[in-house]
């Protein structure tokens, strides 16, 4: 019975230790494998491209716009040439006679009303200029037997005009063209005393040209320079008779040149840059 028991005892010793070396075995197998599938995993991820690098899009420069209603106002200066023609005397045709010419000259100031439409570097627009006028000049009439001196006031100034410019981004050159009407006052007076024998006024119409400079210096705000020639023609301008004198006819050619610094407002804002 005893050798029964040592048999057995010995067979479940040898058992426990064939188990434990196959536990062994297998944890080494196992430790084996996983160590196998990292190494493949790694090499393939070596083998796999690098993801590319993004790089941000370059920002794109805003791009002003000259769209829009602008608004603004307009100070500078001018001069006209007047040449007087002399043609009737007290109702009387006479033999056609130069008076003489001189340059009215001074200020002028107001403001202008546009809308501009832009198309690429292309821009085209229409406006609307009022201007108070003081342009004033005389000469001694070159026909008087009394000496008298001719006198030209001009006291307003119109322009109605369409525009056709280019644009670089914030600068704006343009040319334009259209109607123009100026307000004359015409007075004669006698050189040695000052007296005031002949006057009229009238309210003529032509036509201008010009050029002009802008450029935008803020958001909506932009700044100026224009100069307009007003082709204003020959008008026949009569003096009425009065107590102290008869009255008479000249033909009066006018032109005049303008100068002003523009300051405009536009409604509605340049093109905000984009990524």
């Amino acid at each position: 019975m005893p050798k029964v028991m040592s048999a057995f005892f010995d067979n479940a010793e040898s058992r426990n230790m064939g188990l434990e070396m196959g536990m062994h075995r297998f944890a080494i197998v196992a430790a084996g494998l996983l160590s196998i599938a990292g190494f493949a995993d790694a090499a393939s991820a070596a083998d796999l491209p690098a993801a590319p690098y993004a790089k941000a899009p370059a920002m794109i420069p805003a791009i002003y716009d000259w769209s829009g209603v602008y608004i603004g106002v307009n100070g500078g200066g001018g001069s006209s040439r007047n040449c007087y023609t002399i043609t009737t005397v007290a109702g009387v045709a006479v033999n056609p006679n130069s008076e003489g010419c001189h340059d009215a000259t001074g200020g002028v100031a107001g403001g202008q009303l546009g809308y501009r439409w832009q198309s690429a570097g292309w821009v085209f627009g229409v406006e609307a200029m009022g201007d108070w006028a003081d342009l004033k000049g005389s000469n001694s009439s070159l026909t008087a037997i009394i000496p008298y001196m001719n006198q030209t006031k001009i006291d307003a100034i119109g322009l109605f005009t369409g525009q056709v410019g280019y644009a670089w981004n914030n600068v704006l050159w343009y040319v334009k063209g259209g109607a123009a009407i100026t307000d004359n006052k015409y007075t004669s007076y006698f050189t040695a005393s000052g007296v005031v024998f002949n006057q009229t006024n009238d309210t003529r119409w032509g036509g201008t040209v010009g050029t002009g400079v802008e450029i935008s210096f803020a958001p909506n705000w932009s700044v100026g320079f224009e100069y307009d020639h007003l082709f204003m023609g020959t008008h026949n301008i009569t003096y009425p008779p009065i107590v102290n004198a008869v009255g008479r006819t000249d033909n009066l050619r006018q032109d005049v040149d303008i100068g002003t610094v523009r300051i405009n407002y536009r409604f509605g804002g340049p093109v905000i840059a984009k990524y």
